[in-house]
């Protein structure tokens, strides 16, 4: 009789035990979409729906291109666009004009943004102690990033032309050809101006980040003997790791877009290519020579580039 009971309520215990896993796989689902709250959801939906029609729809689109015969053609004239598989990216990457905007935004990136996380750290390590005029300086240095890229370029082709002031401080020192006409100094003089202008941005980052330290660390180090750099690299800079994650993937990102900078500065691009960009490339070969669908390609390859070089950044520093 037993074994009668058990083979009756047997399948009835599987058939409950298998609705409970479905539920809990549906649950787990729902957390996973919307969170501990979903009506969260309700809230950001307009920034995703944002999103996808700026972000998502457009990378989409060019990956599309980038594998496809593309060309501009008057509005509403429909033409074949054949499918050419990868014959773009082999044109490009076959380019020495490519390869050479490739390694024209790495050097930019070794200068700018190993200088812009230690300029903008040691600025808000300095401003986030008791110093007067505190409030002046913390404006100060945010004043170019909201400046006009336009306004701001116009002084520094005044500052570093030929003739300019840094020119006439240097006297004799100078360099020849001047800086923006420099195949050599032109890329790095692009890289000292970016970090410049951002730098009150990422000041302000690291500012937010100092303020959740608990001052009963340094108070502890400072009883223990411990100098300012010593506090300084044993509390302040692990403190601010994620800080740094975001501010080195924001730097990178901002670098690896690099347009305006050199297409006003040396007025695009020059001298002989030696600032031209890979997004700067994109709108010549683009919008000037008429093959968007190799300016998409180009697009693609930095994206997965950068990519690639931000998930490094993340796991070196969870790592350490």
């Amino acid at each position: 009789m037993s074994s009668t009971h058990s083979d009756t309520h047997g399948p009835a215990r599987g058939k409950r035990g298998a609705g409970r896993s479905t539920t809990a796989r549906r649950q787990l689902w729902q957390l996973r979409l919307g969170g501990h709250q979903p009506v969260g959801m309700l809230f950001v939906s307009p920034y995703l729906l944002y999103l996808a029609a700026i972000f998502v729809y457009p990378l989409g689109f060019a990956v599309w291109m980038s594998f496809h015969q593309y060309f501009f053609t008057a509005p509403g004239v429909k033409v074949d666009r054949p499918f050419v598989g990868l014959d773009n990216y082999t044109a490009v990457l076959t380019d020495p004009d490519v390869w050479r905007s490739f390694l024209n935004i790495a050097v930019f990136l070794v200068i700018n943004v190993p200088l812009t996380v230690v300029a903008s750290l040691v600025l808000a390590s300095a401003l986030n102690q008791k110093l007067r005029y505190r409030s002046f300086f913390r404006t100060a240095y945010y004043i170019p990033y909201v400046t006009a890229s336009v306004a701001v370029v116009g002084v520094w082709i005044f500052l570093f032309n030929s003739n300019g002031l840094v020119n006439q401080a240097l006297g004799p020192l100078a360099p020849d050809p001047s800086w923006l006409v420099n195949s050599h100094l032109a890329m790095p003089t692009v890289a000292v101006f970016v970090a410049w202008k951002q730098l009150g941005f990422f000041v302000v980052l690291y500012l937010s980040a100092l303020q959740n330290v608990p001052q009963e660390l340094y108070e502890s180090a400072a009883i223990d003997g411990a100098g300012k750099f010593r506090m300084f690299r044993s509390i302040t800079i692990p403190a601010v790791r994620p800080a740094t994650l975001l501010v080195l993937i924001l730097a990178t990102v901002t670098g690896a877009n690099l347009f305006t900078e050199p297409y006003l500065l040396t007025s695009g691009g020059g001298p002989d290519g030696a600032t031209t960009s890979p997004v700067l490339l994109m709108y010549q070969r683009g919008l000037q020579q008429g093959h968007p669908d190799q300016a998409a390609s180009i697009g693609v390859i930095l994206v997965v580039l950068i990519t690639a070089v931000s998930l490094v950044y993340r796991r070196f520093l969870e790592r350490d």
